[in-house]
């Protein structure tokens, strides 16, 4: 029997569904803005998703509009009971902890079997009830979205009208991942643009893994690269965030990969066990040498869903 759905007074622009929109992106900054002008959410540590509800059927995309409705299956399935006969939602599938925070490692586990604790974090409504959405004011957008995922196990993402700055302290004292600000008035604007901001309490990039190292037949952590132009320069070596599950994993990722060469632009040093770059891995850090080299790094997993 299909899910009751009624249908709010419409809004937005008549429109055709538009299928797949490429998402927003927040732009990293050194100091969380401060003033009316912003609101401020929750930063998390998950995949970012869009879900398609239409014709009592579920979708959910990755940000490059991978279909892994078949890998969030459970997230498809709390998105049905949505209360709307269309809509596509921007969020954030995630794990939560024991603590309340996130964590992209945990996620990874979890997605390698049957997955029963994640949970989608909504934060954008872009398309409802044959309406688009997008050109209508981010708080008017939220309001309209935590109407039609109420009494659902999607999770809303709350907004909060506060001093930007104090939020990010209390974010990272509480070990959250950080912030994301946002334009209260703003319209949904498609990829990378100054009307999100984001700043995170660690340091995070998503870098080429070029290479593994072996202690005698110990794995030994990764090789990273960084992309400037067409050449591929040494970015450091990983080798903390790595249990006995997970190194194994990765090492069977790689052995397909390996090649004789090293594929920096620029020799290095260290022995290891050279890959095709194509595996991108996510790493966070505490900062930077003057030659790009992460320093203090820890391996959180690999990213495929970029």
């Amino acid at each position: 029997m299909p899910y009751p759905r009624s249908k709010p007074p419409a809004v937005g622009i008549k429109a055709n569904y538009p299928g797949f929109i490429e998402p927003a992106l927040a732009t990293s900054i050194a100091k969380v803005p401060s003033g009316k002008r912003w609101v401020h959410e929750i930063k998390f540590d998950g995949y970012r998703v869009q879900v398609h509800l239409k014709d009592a059927a579920v979708k959910v995309f990755t940000r490059r509009g991978n279909d892994w409705t078949n890998r969030f299956r459970k997230i498809a399935g709390d998105a049905w009971h949505i209360n709307a006969g269309s809509a596509i939602i921007d969020g954030e599938v995630v794990v939560p902890t024991a603590d309340g925070t996130t964590d992209f490692s945990v996620l990874q586990n979890e997605l390698k079997g049957k997955s029963t604790k994640t949970v989608m974090v909504a934060f954008d409504l872009l398309y409802l009830n044959g309406h688009d959405l997008r050109k209508l004011p981010l708080i008017e957008r939220k309001t309209l979205l935590k109407k039609i995922i109420a009494e659902t196990d999607v999770q809303f993402s709350e907004s909060f009208e506060v001093d930007g700055r104090e939020m990010f302290k209390h974010a990272c004292s509480v070990g959250l991942e950080g912030v994301v600000s946002k334009v209260r008035g703003g319209r949904y604007v498609s990829g990378r643009s100054k009307d999100w901001l984001k700043k995170t309490c660690a340091q995070r990039e998503t870098l080429p893994i070029a290479g593994f190292a072996l202690d005698g037949k110990k794995f030994d952590g990764i090789y990273l690269g960084r992309r400037k132009g067409r050449d591929l320069i040494y970015a450091g070596k990983v080798d903390h965030g790595f249990d006995t599950a997970s190194a194994k994993d990765l090492q069977a990722r790689l052995k397909p990969l390996i090649r004789t060469t090293q594929p920096y632009a620029k020799k290095i040093a260290h022995r290891g066990v050279w890959v095709e770059p194509s595996l991108l891995a996510e790493i966070e850090y505490r900062a930077k040498s003057a030659e790009g080299k992460v320093r203090h790094p820890f391996f959180k997993g690999l990213r495929e869903d970029v």
